[in-house]
């Protein structure tokens, strides 16, 4: 594999932009290819079959395009079909799950809240890290119904997106958490409005950093990271649906100095 291909991304829409950012942080010298494949989403409502048949088109679409590795920047594709993609690409793949382990672990109050789709709530891959790390721990899984049509449509600050959150976390401040794991890529673009409507002693958890990281760890292993600059890193995002939600978040990234203003990206509208 050579060290001048991509490192490919792919989530069910624009959620996957939070993860994309923090491998563009830690790697800026890797260029990428971001897919969003909002013309399909959300995921979560659908079968396991209907899931892996998606990622295998997203998978096929990155390796056609000189993918290196592949990043499943969806909680729900991971866990229903990450299996099935390593054992029939010859590339490595990242996932992504809710951190679980952490929340368990690091709890006071032995109870914690996830916030996810109905896919990954009823994936096996879920069940079983769940069992594994809450035995002891009350946990208040809640499906996020809703939230991802919103958030890809641009309505993060809407008063129904508001109103939907604050059913959402209602029974898990009642039963006390201190930790809340969001278990959906797009979720962390709401991490505002959580931290408005949950109280101070509830910590916050998304995957994102540890999924760059990661990601910086297969590369090293590998022997397929960057360590000098040969060329300027160029990043794609290409969406199968509308652009213009993705073209505001990179210009909302580089105006907050999350992304870096001199970085070549382009956005565009691919079929895939």
């Amino acid at each position: 594999m050579q060290k001048d291909t991509y490192i490919g991304v792919f989530d069910s829409g624009i959620g996957g932009i939070s993860i994309w950012k923090e491998i563009v942080e830690l790697l800026p010298l890797e260029s990428t290819i971001y897919l969003a494949d909002s013309k399909y989403a959300p995921y979560g409502e659908k079968s396991q079959d209907e899931i892996t048949q998606l990622c295998i088109k997203n998978t096929e679409t990155l390796i056609a395009l000189g993918a290196k590795i592949i990043v499943v920047a969806c909680n729900t594709a991971t866990t229903n079909a990450i299996d099935y993609l390593r054992a029939n690409y010859n590339v490595p793949f990242i996932g992504i799950e809710p951190a679980i382990k952490p929340a368990a672990l690091q709890s006071k109050s032995k109870s914690i809240g996830i916030l996810a789709t109905k896919g990954t709530l009823n994936s096996r891959l879920f069940s079983s890290t769940s069992k594994r790390y809450t035995q002891e721990i009350n946990t208040i899984e809640v499906i996020g119904t809703g939230l991802v049509p919103l958030i890809e449509q641009g309505k993060i600050n809407s008063p129904e997106t508001r109103e939907l959150l604050t059913s959402y976390i209602a029974p898990m401040i009642k039963a006390n958490i201190d930790y809340l794991v969001l278990g959906c890529s797009h979720y962390p673009f709401l991490l505002p409005i959580l931290k408005e409507l949950l109280p101070n002693q509830v910590t916050i958890i998304d995957s994102g950093e540890a999924v760059a990281r990661q990601t910086k760890a297969i590369l090293e292993q590998e022997k397929i990271i960057h360590t000098e600059i040969a060329k300027p890193a160029k990043h794609y995002i290409y969406s199968n649906d509308a652009i213009d939600i993705l073209e505001d978040i990179i210009v909302r990234f580089r105006e907050s100095g999350q992304i870096p203003q001199k970085i070549d990206i382009q956005v565009a509208y691919k079929d895939f």
